[in-house]
């Protein structure tokens, strides 16, 4: 299943075709060592799977696996000299605007009620949301003037507050308000709405809060927004480690997945232990300027023995850092690596 899931990646199918692939295609049977007879399986194991992966916090057995393999075959070892950059993984949900995100919200909401609780919510609601909420939410269907979109964004948060305060309230089922459509609704109720004096309003771009916290779909709360560069996406960051010496193969030897706001220099500490973990840690570190400052210059020499090489980020707090590090080296006397002494925190980067 775990070959599969490769495959299946590479050629870009879905669970549906990536199993008839394994039914019906001789290389897919030939690279699984399968029998030309063999039947295959229903696509929902796959799903099945990556589930089990996922909930059992299994994910990186197999690439550990992969690399105790590769230290017995002489193909990895440590302290050489290794490189890790980020690069965004874009969650699969449509990109909306807000108007589209709190009508999709609420419409969502509603469909989750209709399946478990059909007659409590057909006494709630009135004929009219059936026109705004049966379809999905899109930018076309949209009025066209700014005082039109308003109106329709004042309405949506209404019908929002009223299926919650319906929910909360002693006569309704208690477990109502455990679902899970039910809490995003909230949530997103209180990022994107306020009351000002029994009126409700959207709140202004200035008074959202921070990407980190705030989601852009209902249908997937984890994936955030974020900027990189010229780079903007709503989902996720990766952090992939490879070795690079001259001498033998590149491998992957680490991956990190975040959410994308997650600064990458956030990250450099949480690698290089996971690395020390693996007993993989390098002697030589290629980063990108995100992941570096003097700080973690510092501290990757003195706690695991690892020679940062990168261009320090421009920043204001230099003076500052310089300050407390010099005192952490001064109090480090039982070790200092004698590369330490290139370290210049007052060159420019």
């Amino acid at each position: 299943l775990a070959l599969i899931t490769v495959m299946q990646f590479v050629e870009g199918l879905s669970d549906r075709q990536a199993a008839d692939a394994v039914r019906s295609r001789i290389d897919w049977k030939y690279a699984l060592s399968l029998e030309l007879i063999d039947p295959g399986f229903d696509a929902s194991v796959l799903c099945e799977f990556r589930a089990r992966l996922v909930d059992g916090g299994t994910g990186p057995a197999l690439l550990d696996a992969m690399l105790a393999r590769f230290k017995e075959s002489g193909l990895l070892r440590a302290r050489g000299q290794q490189r890790t950059d980020s690069t965004h993984v874009l969650a699969v949900v449509r990109s909306v605007n807000r108007l589209e995100f709190v009508g999709e919200t609420l419409r969502a909401a509603l469909n989750t009620l209709a399946l478990v609780e059909r007659d409590w919510l057909a006494g709630l609601i009135s004929s009219d949301w059936f026109d705004r909420y049966s379809t999905r939410v899109e930018q076309y269907k949209f009025p066209k003037s700014e005082a039109a979109r308003a109106a329709l964004a004042q309405t949506i948060g209404a019908d929002g507050y009223l299926l919650l305060a319906a929910v909360y309230t002693a006569t309704a089922p208690a477990w109502l308000r455990e679902l899970a459509a039910i809490q995003t609704l909230r949530i997103a109720w209180i990022h994107q709405y306020y009351v000002d004096n029994d009126t409700i309003r959207l709140r202004s771009i200035e008074d959202l809060p921070p990407a980190s916290i705030r989601f852009d779909s209902p249908y997937d709360t984890d994936a955030h927004y974020s900027k990189k560069r010229n780079t903007s996406w709503s989902g996720y960051k990766v952090h992939v480690t490879e070795t690079c010496d001259t001498d033998s193969p590149h491998l992957i030897i680490n991956v990190e997945t975040t959410s994308a706001p997650v600064s990458d220099s956030a990250m450099t500490a949480l690698i290089h232990q996971t690395l020390a973990d693996r007993e993989l840690s390098p002697a030589t570190h290629l980063l990108d300027a995100a992941y570096v400052d003097t700080e973690i210059v510092v501290s990757s020499l003195l706690d695991h023995n690892i020679d940062v090489v990168g261009k320090l980020a421009s920043n204001g707090r230099r003076g500052l850092r310089y300050f407390v590090l010099q005192d952490r080296l001064e109090s480090e006397t039982s070790y200092m690596p004698p590369r330490a002494s290139h370290i210049r925190l007052d060159h420019p980067p």
